[in-house]
């Protein structure tokens, strides 16, 4: 995607030609995964700089994770496409970048597709093409002041993603002056017959149609009156989901904001509505989020996935402070992979985000680390919580607090307080926290309605992030945490000494040893 007003323009060394196979050997980078701070069931790459997941598409058995790379240092700089696989969406396999700058600019954010009907004709010998749209970002024409330097370009893979050549008629899409014109998000409309495009421009989205992937044409726009507006509009998504427990079903459209969000910086906004081939419309009158973490930004879900299900991945930060996290060798990660539903609440249609099953097979045969029932406090303190997921059930009318510590008197609280319909987090001393402002300042919130009077909790900690599931992904928190020793205390107290039940620490083994 971005970042925009990049200090200097670092000249495209070794571009490759447009009409050429992209992808060279993958980066050769020493790593044992186990750099100080680094995930070790989360993706991250091999070294240097990440951020955006792109391409997310299903192909042969393969689940595709492309990203915004910069192979060159941990701060961003001309974005490439990194490129991973995987067969669980669990463990990964690092691969050779996908996509390389060239003389149309760098390789912003994007999507990928199956062209199961060989419609864009790069198909050969019965093999269905992967066909990649992303945007061009021209720095030069940035920097001269212009407002068309954003382009959108595609690409093609016949040996399931292992190399790309780029269409020799790039861009497919040109600008006309609009600034902020990128993100394209592509799938094929089964009801229409064409291929749809959702993109972003500054304030609000635009879809586009085609029959080819080659030739696009203006359909609609969507958003200038509707949702959060405090930054530019990004990473767009649009899909249909049917409502859980029901036959109906509605189009839900992600749209990723920065800043804007409600806890500061980054954050992805999601709005239930309609969609009739054409236009996107929804009575939704308030904007609603995703996650309320600060760190689960620009995420999509995957084209073309063999289960009928949604699965999402965000990338694992935010851009007030990305640049600024206290890592050597690598920046960033993406969250656990997700499976989004649609529920009905009291407070009528919401988007759930829950970890992928498959997520669980890591601890399936393992005994547990811990595990009780307590009327109303359990304490542990035992080993290093650095690699665990610690679930619990817990009266839900009730002041609630799950607390986690270390001896440095570092820690993380995440609060329950119906009485005030909020929920809490706070890491404003959970370590290393002074690296940027903003970052540990002030605990985080937000609207929090009991839906029965039980709550379920599940929350992964890996090495320096922390995701929070209540209620099955009705409520979440993403947060990355710097604790400057492992945590090995925690507490869950129910003010009313209620009964905590079904409490239990599983230990998560590496995916990278």
């Amino acid at each position: 995607m971005r970042y925009l007003s990049f200090f200097l323009f670092v000249l495209l060394v070794g571009c490759k030609d447009a009409s050429q196979n992209t992808a060279e050997v993958a980066p050769q980078f020493t790593s044992n995964y186990d750099e100080p701070y680094r995930l070790q069931y989360h993706f991250s790459p091999p070294a240097k700089w990440m951020n955006d997941p792109n391409g997310l598409v299903y192909n042969d058995g393969v689940y595709h994770l492309f990203y915004q790379y910069y192979p060159d240092d941990i701060v961003w700089g001309p974005m490439h496409w990194g490129h991973a696989t995987s067969t669980d969406m669990v463990h990964w396999e690092h691969k050779p970048i996908a996509l390389y700058p060239d003389e149309h600019g760098l390789i912003f954010s994007g999507s990928a597709v199956v062209d199961h009907n060989n419609t864009s004709g790069f198909g050969k010998d019965g093999i269905a093409p992967l066909v990649a749209i992303f945007t061009y970002h021209l720095m030069e024409g940035e920097q001269a002041g212009r407002t068309d330097y954003q382009t959108q370009g595609i690409a093609y893979s016949l040996d399931n993603g292992d190399t790309w050549t780029k269409y020799e008629g790039n861009p497919v899409i040109g600008n006309d002056g609009i600034k902020d014109f990128r993100d394209p998000k592509v799938f094929w409309d089964k009801t229409t017959e064409q291929w749809v495009m959702v993109l972003v421009a500054g304030d609000h989205a635009k879809f586009y149609r085609s029959s080819n992937l080659k030739d696009w044409i203006h359909m609609s726009d969507f958003g200038k009156d509707k949702g959060a507006h405090g930054g530019v509009w990004e990473c767009p998504d649009l899909f249909k989901l049917r409502i859980q427990g029901s036959y109906d079903a509605r189009w839900v459209l992600l749209i990723s904001i920065n800043p804007g969000a409600p806890n500061g910086g980054s954050g992805t906004q999601y709005f239930i509505g309609d969609w009739d081939g054409e236009t996107f419309t929804t009575d939704q009158e308030e904007p609603l989020w995703i996650d309320y973490g600060t760190d689960n930004y620009a995420g999509v879900t995957y084209n073309n996935e063999p289960n009928q299900e949604r699965l999402f991945i965000g990338w694992m930060s935010n851009w007030n402070y990305a640049r600024n996290t206290p890592t050597e060798v690598w920046r960033s990660s993406m969250t656990l992979p997700r499976s989004l539903k649609l529920k009905e609440f009291k407070e009528g249609l919401r988007l759930t985000n829950y970890p992928y099953d498959k997520v669980d097979t890591l601890v399936y045969d393992r005994e547990p680390v811990y595990a009780a029932d307590a009327p109303g406090q359990v304490y542990f303190d035992s080993v290093p919580l650095n690699q665990h997921r610690i679930q619990f059930k817990a009266p839900a009318n009730e002041t609630t607090f799950f607390i986690l510590s270390n001896d440095k008197r570092e820690e993380i609280e995440l609060g329950f307080f119906p009485q005030d319909s909020l929920m809490t987090f706070d890491r404003t001393q959970s370590g290393l926290v002074d690296f940027e402002p903003s970052f540990g300042a002030e605990r985080h919130s937000q609207p929090f309605t009991p839906n029965g009077e039980e709550m379920d909790v599940t929350v992964y900690i890996d090495a320096s992030s922390i995701e929070v599931f209540v209620d099955w992904g009705r409520y979440v928190f993403t947060e990355q945490i710097f604790p400057t020793i492992p945590y090995d205390e925690v507490q869950v107290v129910n003010q009313s000494k209620s009964g905590i039940r079904n409490f239990r620490i599983d230990s998560i083994p590496s995916i990278w040893k």
